[in-house]
């Protein structure tokens, strides 16, 4: 595995952390700065609008400039936002940390996978996408739970304060170790918008937006949902939720793995197993042993998709990826914000905690329809002597002209 994986690795696993750490925070922050916890949850959705935001907006700012370079500025201004929460004196100053810091994410994950594609081989591409999202996964594993009890025990800003220092690390590492990379000659922004245009990316992005969404339908409320239905202890939260997080990491790196093989395939059993797990889910809820794994499984599957939807993605854009890959990420956070909504209706609706899962449910069995769609899409526009699901060549000027 070439080491640039690893400094963008590094990169991902401290913005996982900061975007979710706060959640287990929220009633420290609140506390400290005299809000209620509705308020403080302001930090949360803050964070999910900037990413939506910042996709777009941060990859169109570095369309001038090698990916490297733009690397290196986003993780600069993530080190920055993070060392605005840490010192903030206010709420506001707090809540504008972190949107400072979410403008990033979208940007370094959709530059990030263009980067880790054009590492390796061309059949090797998701497996490098799925290197550089293992940090995103592991920091669910170790640097939430670790993030979280440091704030507790230690103070909140302390923790803001480390994941500071990776940004710096990760910065470090980008500029070491990933090489000068420029982007194609003659791709402007106009070039990058134009692949929007493409029905295939457009049904990546959606897939991506149902699919991920199918799983936050239920982590959203996992809490509540395992207190209230299967009876764990609130403190078995955490340790629920490291589950998950293993989860991710199993079934990312299987996505990778097999969407290099498979694309397509990987797709039709990661999302239509989703929907079975999640509708399952419903009735697993209510005992505690078949809900750890539940959840584990839920993590896993819906994972296994992050690879091979952002691999398609690129294979798709035809040659000006990095807008569409960006906002494939923002994909992810509006699917979170989507499902989360819809979850919290049913809920207000009078149909359970478990209800959520059946929302998910459906809008997993709905991106696996779309994956379909697409296949189907796919075979009719084959071009004369191409292979079946062979993807659009994203290969680019290998000379180093910054």
């Amino acid at each position: 595995m070439p080491l640039a994986l690893v400094a963008l690795a590094i990169g991902a696993f401290g913005i996982g952390t900061t975007e979710f750490v706060i959640m287990g925070l929220l009633p420290e922050v609140a506390a400290d700065f005299g809000v209620s916890i509705p308020t403080a949850g302001y930090l949360v959705t803050g964070y999910a609008l900037g990413v939506m935001l910042g996709a777009p907006v941060m990859t169109a700012l570095g369309t001038r400039i090698s990916r490297k370079r733009m690397l290196m500025l986003l993780m600069g201004l993530f080190v920055v936002g993070n060392l605005l929460s840490a010192l903030a004196p206010s709420f506001g100053l707090m809540l504008t940390g972190r949107v400072v810091a979410s403008l990033t994410h979208g940007a370094f994950f959709g530059i990030g996978s263009v980067v880790a594609a054009d590492l390796v081989a061309p059949d090797k591409r998701a497996g490098a996408i799925a290197s550089m999202f293992t940090g995103l996964t592991v920091a669910n594993v170790v640097g939430v739970p670790l993030g979280t009890l440091v704030g507790q025990s230690a103070g909140w800003r302390v923790t803001f304060g480390i994941v500071a220092a990776l940004g710096v690390v990760g910065l470090a590492g980008v500029a070491k170790l990933v090489p000068d990379m420029p982007k194609p000659e003659g791709v402007r922004l106009r070039h990058e918008l134009a692949a929007l245009k493409n029905a295939q990316v457009l049904l990546a992005m959606a897939m991506t937006v149902l699919g991920f969404g199918g799983v936050f339908a239920a982590i959203t409320y996992i809490a509540p949902m395992m207190t209230q239905v299967a009876g764990f202890a609130d403190g078995s939260v955490t340790w629920l939720l490291v589950l998950f997080g293993l989860g991710m990491v199993g079934g990312n790196i299987v996505g990778g793995r097999y969407a290099d093989r498979a694309l397509m395939p990987m797709l039709y059993v990661s999302l239509g197993a989703l929907a079975v797990v999640l509708a399952l889910f419903t009735l697993t809820a209510h005992h505690k042993l078949a809900a750890a794994v539940t959840i584990t499984l839920v993590g896993a599957l819906g994972f296994a998709t992050v690879p091979p939807l952002q691999k398609r993605v690129l294979d798709q854009a035809h040659g000006a990826p990095t807008l569409a890959s960006a906002l494939n990420i923002g994909a992810f956070n509006l699917g979170n914000a989507l499902s989360a909504w819809l979850g919290g209706l049913v809920i207000a609706a009078g149909l359970g905690y478990t209800a959520p899962n059946w929302v998910g449910a459906a809008l997993a069995a709905a991106a696996l329809v779309l994956a379909f769609v697409s296949a189907a899409l796919e075979r009719r526009t084959e071009a004369p002597g191409t292979a079946p699901g062979e993807p659009v060549s994203t290969e680019r000027p290998t000379a180093i002209t910054h």
